[in-house]
């Protein structure tokens, strides 16, 4: 089975729980969304067929055994399913990032997903697939990025709503729409169980391609 992939490289994780942590980001050419803070544009066409062995064959350079599957949206390729199991069972530690659009059901149980939930301001909130809160596992991630005040007690409000609370719930903001600070004060005084995340990656090497 072979996939559309955009990028392969190795750099440090700058989301998620897994921040920090030294990772293999495989990025899949692709995505039937359009959120208006989308920084990763560039992948939604172009990049080169791989067959999940020339994947593992790129991938077994680095010295590392933890893989991020990320896009566009990883799992518009339908192959993407089978291509998680095969990085599994090749022994990776492997995570998701999908946009909460796509039907998640058929994910291999042994990969983390870090599943987004889109907000009003995000222009896509009409996309989330709401089935797929009952496909998460316990240790699977829900994050929101929020874009203005508005969005966020709009996740509140979500949260709440769907009873999230047992779910790591993470709320990263907007990179240049809204203040990390703001976002902070705003968690602090709603008592949210929620982790704040700021995008390490940016902070280290701005706006750059493939880091």
């Amino acid at each position: 089975m072979s996939l559309r992939i955009h990028e392969i490289f190795f750099s440090l994780q700058g989301e998620s729980s897994r921040i920090g942590f030294p990772t293999i980001f495989i990025r899949l050419t692709g995505c039937p969304l359009r959120c208006q803070y989308c920084d990763t544009e560039y992948a939604f066409r172009g990049g080169n067929m791989m067959t999940e062995q020339e994947i593992l064959q790129a991938i077994a350079q680095y010295p590392c055994k933890t893989v991020c599957v990320t896009g566009g949206e990883p799992l518009a390729q339908k192959a993407c399913f089978g291509l998680l199991s095969t990085l599994a069972d090749a022994g990776y530690q492997v995570s998701l990032e999908t946009s909460g659009a796509m039907d998640i059901a058929e994910v291999d149980a042994r990969v983390l997903v870090v599943m987004d939930i889109k907000t009003p301001d995000s222009a896509e909130v009409e996309k989330n697939l709401w089935g797929n809160i009952q496909h998460l596992k316990p240790s699977d991630e829900i994050k929101f990025v929020i874009c203005s005040r508005a969005d966020f007690d709009w996740a509140v409000q979500c949260i709440a709503q769907y009873q999230l609370q047992p779910f790591p719930l993470i709320f990263s903001p907007s990179y240049h729409q809204i203040q990390a600070q703001d976002l902070a004060e705003w968690l602090l005084q709603s008592g949210v169980p929620a982790r704040m995340q700021v995008q390490l990656h940016k902070i280290l090497w701005g706006e750059k391609q493939g880091v």
